[in-house]
């Protein structure tokens, strides 16, 4: 993980997420005392993996700052609060992705929902890349059918015989299938 924001006015517990975020391996972690602040980091700053916020904020609660990082990032998101509320702002904010710790929080359970929810954007990255990779296969079939039917069109093709010309002038001019049917698509659209 390269970057984390804590958001806390209790200095115990900035410095206790702080240490445990560098355990876990986190390069930067920024630390802001109050909602706005910690809005500013969001906004100005490279987007953080995690955000860890102590309720209450000076300047507010700190529930609808969890939910609108939740919303405008894809940063994890931890949420410490009173035990007299932690169920009800649970319930809230669950469906924002947000993890609500009650206090107090022990040093193994805030570490164990870190490792958690580094676990977690691990496994996003790589359901993203896969995604990104299938976006782009399909994208290239697109072209690919697209320079099919251009020859289909203009050459009077049967499609058989637009997919072997393809292939045959990829292979001679040792190129891909997509730069072949590009150079098709731009020679006749």
């Amino acid at each position: 993980m390269d970057r984390a924001i804590i958001v806390s006015s209790n200095n115990e517990i900035s410095e206790l997420c702080e240490q445990l975020l560098r355990i876990e391996g986190c390069g930067r972690t920024a630390i802001a005392v109050s909602g706005s602040e910690a809005r500013r980091l969001v906004k100005n700053e490279t987007e953080p993996e995690l955000v860890i916020i102590n309720t209450p904020l000076p300047d507010e609660f700190g529930q609808e700052l969890a939910e609108m990082i939740a919303e405008s990032t894809s940063a994890g998101m931890i949420l410490i609060c009173g035990s007299d509320v932690s169920e009800d702002i649970a319930d809230r904010v669950s469906d924002s992705g947000v993890n609500v710790l009650s206090r107090p929080v022990t040093r193994e359970e805030l570490q164990r929902t870190i490792r958690l929810i580094i676990a977690a954007r691990v496994r996003m990255a790589g359901v993203k890349k896969e995604s990104t990779d299938i976006m782009s296969r399909i994208e290239e079939m697109r072209t690919i059918n697209r320079a099919k039917t251009t020859l289909m069109k203009y050459l009077k093709f049967t499609e058989p015989q637009a997919h072997k010309y393809i292939e045959k002038q990829a292979m001679n001019n040792r190129q891909t299938r997509l730069e072949t049917a590009l150079k098709i698509l731009a020679q006749y659209e």
